[in-house]
């Protein structure tokens, strides 16, 4: 299933359903997130969002398979 993970703008706070709804106006259903975490997103050095590391926390909560694939 995919997930959202949301850095938010200072003095922004949108619920999980808002963004789950925003998503859902703007894409396919089956690209909309199920889930929608809210964390600073982890950077390098040079302030490249590490996407491996998103990868390996969605696993975890469920989200994605080993091969990257939904579980759908």
């Amino acid at each position: 299933m995919p997930c959202a993970f949301v850095k938010l703008k200072d003095g922004a706070n949108p619920t999980e359903a808002e963004i789950i709804s925003f998503c859902l106006e703007r894409q396919p259903h089956y690209m909309a997130p199920k889930t929608v975490v809210f964390e600073d997103l982890p950077k390098t050095s040079t302030g490249k969002t590490q996407k491996f590391v998103l990868r390996e926390k969605a696993r975890a909560m469920g989200s994605i398979t080993k091969t990257g694939n939904s579980k759908l």
